[in-house]
């Protein structure tokens, strides 16, 4: 029986967790002992891994990493990793010279920060695997590339790495250890090899799978909206990160008010920008109409009752949740960016938009002022084919 290690940086409820836990689900047990480290040790979601996937962490917390008990859980777990198995000074210099990158490109990202002294402080593990598979970017290709005993070892990157906040000096190479480099998107490889153009031979896009059965049964449970609004209702599902762009949101919807349309914005997710966006929302005079919900553990029964689905991002590697969306079958606005663009084709199953505030809110107008239109968009929506690749080439993903 071949031994696969999945490395992740969280089980926090996220597109690449929750496409974590969907694709361990389609890998035959009976061929292969599956082994799963998490980086943080933490995360909502651990509670949902399947039996059969054994976790190497001494311990896991079930504290989402976006609570203020799970950022402080998560800032111990950095401040140990710091001292772990020594060379403090190595670790420092990182920090720095990360740093320094980071100011020199004017994107300061404390979060990725620390990712080099939390894969170079983690637990290690004598055993050989046959296959190594590092989830995510970041700590995880670092925990995987530098520490890990494997014959084989792949990569998966799920955002768009020139935009991310990731520098070559933070990578330290890390690149080169891996046999295969898997991309969510053709967006996302095109955008990795122009970073990388020495690596691009081994580069693939791979489709994470999405389990459509399980996500229409869950939009029929009890849950969704309950504040017995009768008007007009928007969502978005995405953590509260600058990425999303929900400075954007928030002025679009100020726009959309000021025509005297019944609308409400409602927003599931949580992240560090919460009280950043609730101080613009509150400057805006939108406290009743811009709400922020926070993480849900069911976010399904939304998108169904949802009038559209707006995903207005600075960047994807490709959108879970626009797919979410697509199946339930929502009228959907989104940025025209790498990712989404991959995903919706303009005025056939969607629409795609300038991202800023006044396209934003004129898109989505002219959906409320066409219910034809949103009912036909949410159609072509939910026919759209998903791209599941994995289904057919995960086999050789996997061994």
């Amino acid at each position: 029986m071949k031994k696969i290690l999945f490395v992740i940086n969280t089980m926090g409820r996220a597109g690449a967790e929750t496409a974590l836990l969907d694709f361990l689900k389609k890998i035959n047990q009976s061929e292969y002992e599956i082994s799963l480290y998490v980086l943080m040790g933490q995360g909502e979601l651990a509670d949902r891994l399947p039996a059969y996937v054994k976790v190497l962490n001494p311990s896991m917390s079930h504290l989402s990493v976006l609570t203020r008990q799970g950022r402080w859980r998560m800032a111990v777990t950095v401040f140990c990793a710091f001292w772990f198995h020594g060379a403090w000074w190595g670790k420092l210099r990182s920090i720095i010279r990360s740093f320094a990158d980071m100011v020199k490109e004017k994107r300061v990202q404390p979060s990725k920060l620390f990712w080099r002294v939390l894969s170079d402080g983690a637990r290690r593990f004598e055993t050989e695997f046959d296959l190594a598979v590092a989830w995510m970017e970041g700590g995880s290709a670092y925990y995987v590339a530098d520490y890990v005993r494997a014959k084989r070892k792949v990569a998966v990157i799920h955002t768009d790495y020139q935009r991310a906040g990731y520098t070559k000096s933070m990578d330290q190479g890390c690149w080169k250890q891996f046999e295969k480099i898997f991309t969510v998107s053709k967006e996302a490889k095109r955008h990795f090899q122009a970073f990388y153009p020495e690596y691009a031979e081994k580069v693939f896009v791979f489709h994470t799978y999405i389990d459509r059965d399980m996500i229409c049964l869950r939009a029929k449970e009890k849950g969704g909206f309950s504040d017995n609004f009768d008007g007009m209702r928007l969502l978005t599902v995405g953590r509260l990160t600058y990425h999303k762009a929900y400075d954007i949101a928030i002025e679009a919807m100020s726009i959309l008010k000021r025509s005297g349309r019944k609308i409400r914005w409602y927003v599931l997710g949580e992240g560090e920008q919460r009280k950043r966006l609730e101080k613009m929302i509150d400057a805006f005079g939108l406290k009743e109409d811009f709400l922020l919900l926070g993480a849900v553990e069911n976010p399904y029964p939304y998108y169904a009752q949802a009038d559209i689905y707006v995903h207005a991002t600075r960047f994807e590697g490709k959108s879970i949740a626009i797919q979410e969306a697509q199946i339930l079958g929502c009228a959907i606005v989104a940025s025209d960016c790498g990712g989404n663009r991959e995903l919706i084709t303009d005025g056939e199953d969607g629409v795609l938009c300038e991202l800023t505030p006044q396209a934003v809110a004129d898109s989505i107008e002219g959906l409320l002022e066409n219910e034809g239109k949103r009912k036909k968009l949410g159609r072509m929506a939910k026919s759209r084919e998903i791209s599941q690749e994995m289904q057919t080439n995960g086999r050789d993903f996997v061994i």
